[in-house]
């Protein structure tokens, strides 16, 4: 991955949608999503920022909105209704460069419930993306380049988690992060998986870009196993952003060149 786009959290981030309805520190969420966007450019990341849009609370969550998959951008139409309409500046940011499909009524589509592996892309049925969302993505990523097969797509139930990133993630490299319930999923066979302890499976959702790979801080278990493989890890502090249901690949919408 070689370029992010990112939306800084504004003041409205504090009514930010929550699970566990704790309050959020906004100051200290600005200054870590910097701190953020700082990982991303030692990872060799081109850093593109819109700017904060206070009429979305959660506008700051970039990965649901949009993904770039096989050379096509995809807008989303998300499951939270107060979060339509944040895709407009992303679409607007993306057009020309992509491209683009739209998920329409009656779909629901969110970019954290979508995993994209070396042959194959799974995506999570939640209450975020359901039945004709996967259905509308299927057609959209038929029309693939020009002497390229499409990748098959394949819908995962998704039970107790808000999103399938929040279960189970794709460093890259063959390597794949998952809670222990899902670790033996068979879509994951073949595939070198690091199983989180509980006390860590927060940071299951890790954002690999290569040799790199952008962890939440505080989970030294999960950032011991990546270190073992290989990779180059950064810890970003994301706590105010857990408290919104988030984590580190909802932050940015990220591609290749």
């Amino acid at each position: 991955m070689r370029r992010a786009l990112v939306r800084p959290p504004g003041d409205s981030f504090a009514r930010a949608i929550s699970s566990r309805n704790l309050t959020i520190d906004v100051r200290l969420a600005q200054a870590q999503h910097k701190e953020y966007c700082e990982a991303l450019a030692a990872a060799d990341v081109t850093v593109e920022v819109l700017p904060a849009d206070e009429r979305y609370p959660d506008s700051c969550f970039m990965q649901d909105p949009a993904m770039v998959i096989g050379g096509r951008g995809i807008i989303c139409r998300m499951g939270a209704t107060s979060r339509r309409g944040e895709e407009e500046a992303v679409a607007e940011a993306l057009a020309g460069r992509f491209p683009l499909t739209r998920i329409v009524p009656p779909g629901t589509l969110e970019g954290g419930d979508v995993m994209v592996l070396p042959d194959k892309i799974l995506v999570g049925r939640t209450a975020r993306t359901n039945h004709a969302g996967v259905a509308q993505l299927v057609v959209a990523l038929s029309e693939a380049p020009p002497g390229e097969a499409p990748l098959p797509v394949y819908s995962v139930p998704v039970n107790d988690y808000l999103h399938l990133l929040s279960a189970a993630t794709s460093v890259g490299r063959n390597t794949l992060i998952a809670v222990e319930a899902y670790a033996g999923h068979p879509h994951f066979t073949g595939l070198d998986v690091i199983v989180a302890p509980p006390e860590e499976a927060y940071a299951v959702n890790v954002l690999g870009l290569g040799e790199s790979v952008i962890v939440p801080a505080g989970y030294p278990r999960v950032a011991a196993a990546l270190r073992e493989r290989g990779f180059d890890v950064l810890p970003v502090p994301v706590s105010e952003f857990a408290k919104a249901d988030g984590g580190v690949t909802c932050l940015a919408l990220v591609w290749g060149e």
